[in-house]
C-alpha cells in the first residue's frame, strides 16, 4: 500500500518552519474550524480535517442559512471564516461583508470600493473575483482595477492601498493574493490585451513594493540567475526570457499570472503558473515564447527564481498554465518525494519534484486530449519535457486564416482555474474538468494599448463520441498518472472541489447543484439545487461545535459569460457563448451564499 505522509498541509505547517511563513496563516490553516485562505492551506490541498459530516450522514444535509450578495455576474472563490466572523466577497465592484456567526449572520461591516466601471470592458471573461486572504488581523483584497487593499478585519477600515497595474492598457485582476511572511504576493490579468505578466510582493504592513518579477524579458526583469535558475535540471542561461521571442514582441508577450499561488515553508518557495503568450495567433510570435505557460518556483523574500518548467512551448491554443499547484509528499517509484501536482489547461497532469523541478509524471487526464500524443519523458532526448504536437491540430502549422477543427481540449482547457482538492486519506486528487473541444482560426492582429489583442476566432462544443456532456469530475492518482473514477456532467465542472476527513468530496455544477460524493468510489451521496449556477469553490468550517459547508452560487465566468453578460453571438466570449448556449435552460443569474449543516 502506498505510503503517504499524513497530509501535505500538516507537514507544511510544522512549527519548525513557522519563522519562514506567516504565523497567523499557519495557525489558521492548522485549525480546521477556520478557513483563512481560499485554497484552505499554503499547500493548496483544499482538504479539511473536519469529519462530523461524513459519507454515511451527508445525505441528511439541510440548508442552515443563506446570504444574498446583492451582486449578479459570476461568483468565484469562497468565503473565509476567522474566529466567529465570516468574510464574503463579490464580483465587481468587489464588495466585502463581515458577518457575525454568533448573531445569525448580522452584517458587522461592509466595504464597498468605488471603481471606474470602464474596467469591466477590459476584463477578459466576466467580472469574477476569486476572493480574499487573511493574515495578521488583516483582510487582503485585490480589486478588478488592480488596487490592492489591506482592511482591518475587525472594523473594515482601510489600512493601506496600492495600485498594482493600469487598466487603460488592459491590466486588471481576478485572482486572490497569497500572504507569506511579511509580504502579500499578487499577480496580474490581461493576456488578451497584450499585457506582460508579472508577480509582485508588497509589504504586508505598509503596502510598499518589495519586488516584481516579470514572466518574460531581460534577466534582471524576470529575476533569474542564468547559472542557478534551472529548467528541467539545466541552467536557463543568459537572456532566457528574450532569446525565444522575435524582436520586441516580449514587451506585449502575455504570460499573465491570474491563477493560484502555493507556498512550501520548508523549501521557502512560492509556486505559480504563467498564462498564454500574446497574441493567440502563433504565427506572429515565432519561438518557444519563454516564460509563458510556465510553472515557476521563487523565493518569497527576493523573488529570485529557483526553477522553471515550460509546459506548452509556443502555445497555439490558449492553454494558460495558471492552474493551482498542489503540494504533498507521496511515494513515486518506491521513493518518497516532495511533489507538486498541476492539472494544466493543456490536458496533461504533471507531477514534479517541487524542490528540484524534476518532471516525474505527465499524463492526459481526459482521454480525448488530442493536440499532442504525449510529453517526452526521456531525459536524453532533445525533446525532453516537451509535448509532441500532432500536426493535424497545430494552428501554427496549418497557418493563419485556416480553421483548425476538432482540437481537444478547447481553449478553456481540460481544467481552467477551478481548483482541485487532495485527500491524504485516499492519496487521490479530485479534479473538476471540462470535456470540450474546439475549432480555432488564427488571424493577424495589431497591438493597440488597451484594446483586445486576441487574433483568433473560436467555437466550442462537447467532446465527440463521448457521453454527450461537457464535463467530468474525476479522481486522479498523481503517482501513476491514472484516472481512478470519473463522473460525467452535462456542463463543465467550473466549481472548486473540497475533500474532507469524513471521506466526502464536494463540488458544484453550472446548473447550480452542490454535490457530495464518496471519496473512494465517486458514488453520489447528496445533491441540492442552489438558486444559480455554481462557479464558486466549496469550503467548510466549524462554529459552536457544528460543521458547516458553504458555497457561493452565481453563474458566470468564461463558461457562463453568455448568461452573465447577455451575449448571444455563438463566437462571442472567446468562443464560449455558443458552446454553453443550453445553460440558460437550467439556471439564471444570481448571487447567493448557501450554508449547509446536518439537522440538530
Amino acid at each position: 500500500m502506498r505510503k503517504l505522509i499524513l497530509c501535505a498541509a500538516a507537514a507544511l505547517v510544522s512549527t519548525s518552519y513557522a519563522a519562514l511563513a506567516n504565523d497567523s496563516v499557519l495557525q489558521g490553516q492548522s485549525d480546521p474550524k477556520q478557513w483563512v485562505l481560499q485554497t484552505g492551506d499554503y499547500a493548496n490541498t483544499r482538504f479539511s480535517q473536519l469529519d462530523e459530516i461524513n459519507k454515511d450522514n451527508v445525505k441528511d444535509l439541510q440548508v442552515a442559512w443563506t446570504f444574498s450578495t446583492g451582486v449578479l455576474r459570476g461568483h468565484e472563490g469562497s468565503p473565509l471564516v476567522v474566529g466567529d466572523v465570516m468574510y464574503v466577497h463579490t464580483p465587481f465592484p468587489n464588495n466585502v461583508f463581515a458577518l457575525d456567526l454568533n448573531n445569525d449572520g448580522k452584517i458587522l461591516w461592509r466595504y464597498e470600493p468605488k471603481q471606474d466601471p470602464d474596467v469591466i470592458a477590459v476584463m477578459c471573461c466576466d467580472t469574477v473575483y476569486r476572493g480574499l486572504a487573511y493574515a495578521d488581523g488583516k483582510l487582503f483584497l485585490h480589486q478588478a482595477d488592480t488596487t490592492v487593499v489591506a482592511l482591518d478585519a475587525k472594523s473594515g477600515a482601510v489600512l493601506w492601498s496600492v495600485v498594482n497595474g493600469d487598466p487603460s492598457i488592459g491590466e486588471t485582476n481576478t485572482a486572490t493574493v497569497l500572504p507569506v511572511k511579511d509580504k502579500v504576493i499578487v499577480g496580474i490579468s490581461g493576456g488578451e490585451f497584450g499585457v506582460r505578466g508579472s508577480v509582485t510582493a508588497y509589504n504586508m504592513n505598509t503596502g510598499e513594493r518589495v519586488w516584481r518579477a516579470y514572466s518574460m524579458g531581460p534577466d534582471e526583469d524576470i529575476l533569474v540567475d542564468p547559472e542557478k535558475t534551472t529548467h528541467l535540471g539545466k541552467p536557463v542561461g543568459k537572456d532566457s526570457g528574450l532569446n525565444t521571442w522575435e524582436g520586441d514582441q516580449w514587451k506585449i508577450g502575455g504570460g499573465t499570472t491570474w491563477g493560484w499561488y502555493s507556498y512550501d515553508p520548508e523549501a521557502d518557495l512560492v509556486y505559480y503558473g504563467t498564462g498564454n503568450p500574446s497574441t493567440w495567433n502563433p504565427s506572429q510570435r515565432p519561438g518557444d515564447n519563454r516564460w509563458s505557460m510556465t510553472i515557476m518556483a521563487r523565493n518569497p523574500d527576493t523573488g529570485m527564481a529557483s526553477w522553471f518548467y515550460q509546459m506548452t512551448p509556443h502555445d497555439e491554443w490558449d492553454y494558460d498554465g495558471i492552474n493551482e499547484m498542489i503540494l504533498s509528499d507521496q511515494e513515486i517509484n518506491g521513493e518518497m518525494r516532495k511533489v507538486l501536482v498541476h492539472f494544466d489547461r493543456n490536458g496533461f497532469a504533471y507531477t514534479m519534484d517541487r524542490l528540484s523541478g524534476e518532471l516525474l509524471v505527465a499524463e492526459k487526464y481526459d482521454p480525448v486530449v488530442n493536440w499532442a500524443t504525449h510529453v517526452e519523458m526521456d531525459k536524453n532526448s532533445d525533446q525532453y519535457g516537451r509535448p509532441q504536437v500532432v500536426a493535424q491540430y497545430s494552428t501554427a502549422q496549418n497557418g493563419e486564416d485556416v480553421n483548425t477543427t476538432g482540437v481537444c481540449p478547447a481553449a478553456l482547457g481540460t481544467k481552467d482555474q477551478q481548483p482541485a482538492a487532495f485527500s491524504p486519506r485516499t492519496g487521490l486528487h479530485y479534479v473538476p474538468t471540462n470535456h470540450v473541444c474546439m475549432d480555432y482560426e488564427p488571424f493577424r492582429v495589431s497591438y493597440t494599448a488597451g484594446q483586445p489583442y486576441v487574433g483568433a476566432t473560436l467555437s466550442m462544443y462537447p467532446a465527440p463520441d463521448s457521453h454527450g456532456g461537457m464535463g467530468n469530475f474525476i479522481a486522479w492518482d498523481a503517482t501513476k498518472g491514472e484516472i481512478v473514477w470519473s463522473l460525467p456532467e452535462q456542463f463543465s465542472v467550473w466549481s472548486g472541489a473540497l475533500a474532507t476527513a469524513g471521506d466526502v468530496v464536494f463540488y458544484g455544477t453550472l446548473e447550480g447543484y452542490l454535490k457530495a460524493v464518496d471519496a473512494k468510489t465517486g458514488e453520489l451521496l447528496y445533491r441540492f439545487k442552489t438558486p444559480s449556477g455554481i462557479i464558486g469553490n466549496v469550503m467548510t468550517y466549524e462554529h459552536n461545535g457544528k460543521q458547516y459547508v458553504g458555497i457561493l452560487s452565481g453563474v458566470g465566468g468564461w463558461a457562463g459569460i453568455g448568461l452573465a453578460a447577455g451575449l448571444t453571438n455563438p463566437n462571442d466570449g472567446l468562443g464560449a457563448v455558443g458552446g454553453y448556449a443550453a445553460l440558460s435552460d437550467y439556471t439564471s443569474l444570481g448571487g447567493q451564499l448557501t450554508v449547509f449543516a446536518l439537522p440538530n
